[in-house]
C-alpha cells in the first residue's frame, strides 16, 4: 500500500471542506443558513464563510421588485361579468431577520406563496366588484385599486411582502353587455346632441327677435326724432312766414298800400306751385270776381288767426 495515498485523501477532503466554507451571495438577494433544520442567520450578498458540513443554506431569498399577470373574472351586483387583466408587483418587505424568516419558512416553496397571493387579490377585488353595478365599474379602475391595497397590506407584512402596485390593464364584458354598453352611449350622444341643436336655435331665435326689436326700437326712435325735427321745422317756416308777413304789411301800412295786394301774391304763388308740382294734369279755379272776392276773404280771415296766435306766442 502506497503511504502517501491516506495523506493526499486527507488533503482532498480538506480541500473540500475548506472550499465550502466559503459562500458567494449574489446581489439583490439574501441566504438564509440553517443548523440542522432550524434558522441559524442571514448571509448578506458578496463573500461569506460558514461553518462547513454544520451550517446549511436553506434557500436563497430575492429581496427585488417581482411581477405577475392575473387574468381572472368577477360578477357585479347586477349579475354583469367583468373579466380583468391585471398585474401585481411585489417585493420583499424588507431585508430584517425577522422579515427575511417569515419569507423562508411562511410557505413550503415559491409556487404556494404565488397560489395564495393570486388567490387573494382575486378574492378581494371579486369581493369588492359584486357591491357595484356594471355600468359603475369602468369608473372605478382606481377605487378598486386602493380597495386591494388597504384589504391586503397587513395581510402580505406577515408573509414578509409588500404590495407595491396593482394595475388593471384591461376590464371587459361580455359581447351582449358592450354591444348594450355602445347603444347607450349612442343615444345618449344623440340625445346631447339634440339638446345642443335645440339649445342653437333657441338661442339663434332669441338674438333675431332681440336684434329685430332693437331695429323696430332704433328706427321708431328715429321716426319720433325726425318728425320732432319736421314740426319744428314747419313750426320755424310759419313763424318766419308770419314775421315775413307782419313787416311786410307794416310796409305797406306806412305807404299807404292796401295790404291785401299781399294776400292776392301768396294765392298767386299758390296757384303757380299747384301747377309746377301737381301730378294732375287739369287745376280747377273758380275765376269769377265773386269767386276770387271770397277766396281773398277766406285768405285774409286765416291771416287773421295766424296773425293772433303768432302775437300771442311771442308775448
Amino acid at each position: 500500500m502506497n503511504p502517501t495515498l491516506p495523506l493526499l485523501t486527507i488533503v482532498f477532503l480538506g480541500l473540500i471542506v475548506l472550499f465550502s466554507s466559503f459562500v458567494t451571495v449574489k446581489q439583490g438577494t439574501v441566504a438564509v443558513i440553517t443548523i440542522f433544520g432550524k434558522f441559524r442567520r442571514i448571509l448578506a450578498p458578496g463573500l461569506n464563510l460558514k461553518l462547513p458540513l454544520i451550517e446549511q443554506i436553506h434557500s436563497r431569498v430575492s429581496i427585488q421588485n417581482r411581477s405577475v399577470e392575473l387574468e381572472f373574472q368577477a360578477v357585479t351586483i347586477d349579475q354583469a361579468k367583468v373579466y380583468f387583466k391585471a398585474m401585481l408587483l411585489y417585493s420583499v418587505l424588507d431585508q430584517a431577520e425577522e422579515t427575511i424568516k417569515n419569507v423562508a419558512f411562511k410557505f413550503v416553496d415559491e409556487k404556494n406563496l404565488m397560489q395564495a397571493l393570486i388567490r387573494t387579490i382575486e378574492g378581494s377585488i371579486r369581493a369588492y366588484v359584486a357591491t357595484k353595478r356594471q355600468a359603475d365599474v369602468l369608473t372605478l379602475r382606481s377605487d378598486i385599486v386602493q380597495h386591494v391595497k388597504q384589504q391586503l397590506d397587513q395581510i402580505l407584512e406577515t408573509w414578509g411582502y409588500h404590495l407595491q402596485d396593482l394595475q388593471l390593464n384591461d376590464i371587459t364584458f361580455d359581447d351582449v353587455i358592450l354591444k348594450s354598453m355602445s347603444q347607450v352611449v349612442a343615444s345618449n350622444n344623440l340625445k346631447a346632441a339634440a339638446e345642443n341643436e335645440g339649445q342653437a336655435l333657441l338661442i339663434t331665435k332669441t338674438k333675431a327677435a332681440e336684434a329685430e326689436g332693437n331695429a323696430i326700437k332704433i328706427a321708431a326712435e328715429a321716426e319720433r326724432q325726425a318728425a320732432q325735427l319736421r314740426g319744428q321745422g314747419i313750426a320755424l317756416f310759419r313763424e318766419e312766414v308770419a314775421k315775413g308777413m307782419s313787416a311786410a304789411a307794416e310796409e305797406m301800412h306806412k305807404a299807404d298800400i292796401d295790404t291785401s295786394v299781399i294776400l292776392f301774391t301768396m294765392w298767386t304763388e299758390s296757384i303757380k306751385h299747384f301747377a309746377e308740382n301737381s301730378t294732375g294734369n287739369v287745376i280747377f279755379l273758380d275765376g269769377s270776381v265773386e269767386g276770387m272776392e271770397r277766396t281773398m276773404k277766406e285768405v285774409m280771415s286765416l291771416n287773421l288767426l295766424k296773425t293772433d296766435h303768432v302775437k300771442k306766442t311771442t308775448k
